[in-house]
């Protein structure tokens, strides 16, 4: 979840009628739909919303992968788009780093228990901030309290202004030192993107190395993702690619493909459908982290009433969410969203079969769209998760 869609998010969610005019769209499985055309018609319903792009992968407990897409890569030109496209991955990199301090912990290179001080000392304070008391473990759960510090674009001028600012991590540590934290640490629930630009930190001060280059090192390259990669301030995506929407409002319809995501260190990660699905699966199936460090991981506190409204029933655990399924049980998840792409995902507790929906457009402009869009992802997940028997080739 960017620091701009947040903006987006809490914009909407102070409209008085939220919760009447946004009632959720997830629907049951119709009857007799088999699990690939169940995939096509969600695909085709998110873009049905009027979103210009969307792609889906679901990979069945066999392996086998089922591939929808819908809409076009670019306006204008009916250009399919590609079932193999890349898009930022935004905040779903949060999990990547989750992974790699849960390494560092089993290996013993930190506790969980440290506190920010401990190895960035002086860095949080001020406004009542005191690195003092938030631990590493509060960051990664986002029970830290800091303020989410990131600058945003909520207006076509913003992000023509904004596309190609570059922020380093203590710029922007420092602007969420301005402001006093939400609550004690411990003690609340806030959606923080500066927890985890500490984290970032914290991994190249335990390590050495900045965090990107241990991403590559101990995920990426034991898994085979040659389809993710660190763009750093690079403002484009390598090909192929839908071009990237943002609708600010009627008439406003932007391309913002050509940008720098502001945590370059951080969120700068392109990927696919494909590299996503097969890294939320290697996690969960315990190729990844020892027992004890995934159960860490899985430990889950509710998010907020705010956040509630996109993930109903959700809980946050060190850097994914759990959700429920409406077959029953649970799945685990972590959506992003950034420069126009928003993807939502999710894998069953057992890794076994896993979905991937990323749509290259992000409709920002009002609670109706932005809950609407939301639904309908969040229903294509839970209809791919749920599905009975293999899908085919």
């Amino acid at each position: 979840m960017s620091s701009t869609l947040r903006k987006h998010l809490a914009m909407a969610l102070g409209a008085a009628t939220l919760l009447t005019a946004c009632a959720a769209t997830t629907g049951a499985k119709p009857a007799g739909a088999s699990p690939v055309e169940q995939l096509r018609q969600d695909t085709e319903a998110i873009h049905a919303l009027g979103v210009s792009g969307v792609q889906a992968r679901v990979i069945a407990p066999d392996g086998r992968q089922s591939v929808a897409i819908s809409g076009t890569a670019e306006l204008g030109t009916g250009r399919p788009v590609p079932s193999n496209g890349y898009f930022r991955m935004a905040s779903t990199s949060k999990t990547l780093v989750a992974t790699v301090v849960l390494q560092l912990e089993a290996e013993g290179g930190l506790s969980l228990d440290d506190t920010v001080d401990h190895w960035l000392p002086g860095v949080v304070q001020g406004k009542g901030n005191d690195g003092s008391r938030v631990t590493i473990r509060q960051l990664l759960q986002h029970t830290s309290g800091i303020a989410d510090g990131l600058p945003g674009y909520t207006t076509p001028k913003e992000y023509y202004q904004q596309r190609h600012n570059v922020y380093g991590p203590e710029q922007l540590v420092a602007r969420a030192m301005a402001h006093a934290p939400a609550f004690p640490p411990g003690k609340g629930w806030a959606y923080s993107n500066t927890g985890y630009v500490l984290l970032g930190m914290i991994i190249q001060k335990a390590t050495g190395q900045p965090a990107h280059h241990e991403i590559e090192d101990r995920i990426l390259r034991p898994l085979g993702l040659d389809q993710t990669r660190w763009m750093g301030t690079s403002p484009t995506l390598p090909q192929p690619h839908a071009q990237a929407y943002q609708l600010f409002g009627p008439g406003s319809r932007v391309d913002v493909t050509d940008q720098i995501p502001v945590d370059h260190e951080s969120l700068s990660w392109v990927t696919t459908t494909r590299d996503e699905s097969l890294f939320l699966r290697a996690l969960l199936a315990g190729r990844l982290l020892p027992s004890r460090q995934l159960a860490e991981m899985k430990q889950t506190v509710p998010v907020s009433a705010e956040v509630q409204q996109l993930w109903p029933g959700g809980r946050y655990g060190l850097g994914l969410v759990k959700r429920p399924l409406s077959c029953g049980g649970t799945y685990w998840s972590h959506e992003g969203g950034d420069g126009g792409y928003i993807t939502l995902n999710g894998v069953t507790d057992d890794g076994r079969r896993s979905a991937v929906v990323s749509m290259s457009e992000a409709r920002g402009d009002t609670p109706e769209h932005i809950l609407g869009q939301e639904n309908a992802a969040s229903s294509l997940i839970d209809h791919a998760l749920c599905a009975e028997g293999p899908s085919t080739p």
